[in-house]
């Protein structure tokens, strides 16, 4: 067949090749010319080299990046989805602009397959009357489908392939020749959903039942200092229930996901209370490390905090809504004579926070290398279990700070081995 993918970045980019490299005739568009023009020289915007590989296998089987989209039989639309903040709701503009691309190039027999997370009802009622546009009728002249996508960075090639699917249709036949088309694709299961809002909810649910429990753990962890306990002590020996199974604690959630796709569930609803108490424990916790950090050193003014881990999780260079950025936003805020940084109200100046990241890449940044992160530092703070961070070596650090002081959100140091090399260490 031949497919157009809209939107060919970190999602698109890997579903197009995916196709391609499955005998599709594949051409993956997107306005971005830098972005196409690196591709079409051999340079696909990761850090991820199964990725890289998978997209470089595909080029060669013909996967043509384009800034045009193109006549096909099927159109696969992976734009982005913010969240409006100010409004409260999903910005729908990169689906209604991508649709229109496809109304416009709509011919009858066409699929049209919508793999971006949205609000429950967007294919039905957004995407589709865009579509409509084009002077055909959906569901007769056409076929529209949801099928969202759930796959984990830094393991994309292989959960494309072996995730189970979700798809959902305007009608029966939309969703048939979705599943037609993913089946030689997928070896996952693929699950026919009633209708394509009822495949849009179930995304949702899934992320935000994965946020609910993180806050869950988070929670247990403020709890669990209060009584000066482990929590991850308690947690490890609760999960000896069989039906129990608590997540880890950590500074908050990161990503595109987690954060934002639970908003979606309440954007035409009343009903949300769990899920917004939820986002606030874990959007809290960075104002929790600071907590953490302040008990520590008595005072935050005029303090060197090294933050290491601005990737929103370990391995992985996307730094989207990291909990490392949200903390050193958070310190940067603090002002001399702040209550909340110190109890001194005259003089100081205000919190010095280093950013380090083995895995990022971003101009926009100000990262530091590792050494000129920790020399004369007041505090380590672990953002992003990293696997390079567990191979720091302690007593190293200690010869470059000024107070060996670490807060390990994440739990990936060696707890023994700092603490002999003289370190306050501190867990959530």
């Amino acid at each position: 067949m031949k497919l157009c993918v809209h939107g060919i970045g970190y999602i698109g980019l890997a579903t197009g090749a995916l196709f391609a490299n499955n005998g599709h005739d594949v051409v993956g568009y997107d306005p971005d010319e830098e972005l196409v023009a690196e591709l079409r020289e051999g340079e696909p915007r990761t850090t991820e080299d199964d990725l890289r590989e998978y997209v470089l296998e595909a080029m060669e089987k013909g996967f043509e990046p384009s800034t045009e989209p193109v006549e096909a039989d099927c159109h696969l639309i992976c734009v982005p989805t913010p969240y409006d903040e100010d409004a409260g709701r999903a910005d729908m503009a990169y689906v209604e602009t991508a649709g229109r691309a496809v109304a416009d190039l709509l011919k009858p027999g066409d699929t049209v397959i919508l793999e971006s997370t949205v609000p429950p009802g967007t294919t039905a009622d957004v995407l589709t009357p865009v579509l409509a546009e084009s002077g055909l009728t959906p569901g007769e002249d056409f076929s529209v489908a949801h099928c969202p996508e759930t796959v984990l960075p830094g393991n994309i090639t292989h959960e494309l392939v072996h995730n189970d699917r979700i798809i959902g249709g305007i009608d029966a036949e939309s969703a048939d020749r979705a599943i037609a088309l993913y089946e030689p694709v997928t070896e996952g299961t693929i699950h026919r959903a009633p209708n394509a809002t009822t495949a849009e909810f179930v995304k949702l649910s899934q992320n935000a039942y994965r946020d609910v429990n993180i806050a869950f753990a988070n929670e247990l962890a403020r709890v669990a200092a209060d009584y000066g306990i482990g929590s991850r002590d308690a947690i490890d020996l609760a999960n000896n229930h069989p039906r129990v199974d608590i997540l880890n604690p950590g500074p908050g959630v990161g990503g595109h996901c987690l954060p934002i796709d639970p908003w979606f569930l309440g954007q035409s609803s009343d009903s949300l209370d769990l899920v917004e108490s939820a986002r606030r424990v874990n959007d809290g916790m960075s104002e929790y490390v600071v907590e953490l950090l302040e008990s520590e050193l008595g005072t935050l003014d005029g303090a060197r905090i090294a933050v290491l881990g601005v990737a929103y999780k370990g391995n992985v260079d996307d730094t989207r809504r990291s909990p490392g950025l949200r903390l050193a936003e958070t310190l940067s805020s603090l002002r001399p004579g702040d209550q909340r940084a110190s109890a001194v109200t005259d003089g100081g100046t205000e919190v010095d926070v280093r950013l380090h990241d083995p895995h990022v890449e971003d101009d926009g940044i100000p990262l530091r290398s590792l050494d000129d992160s920790l020399r004369d530092a007041d505090a380590i703070v672990i953002s992003a279990d990293h696997d390079a961070f567990a191979d720091i070596d302690p007593e190293r650090a200690a010869s470059l700070v000024s107070n060996r002081v670490v807060v390990d959100a994440t739990a990936t140091l060696d707890a023994d081995g700092w603490r002999r090399a003289g370190f306050e260490y501190v867990s959530l």
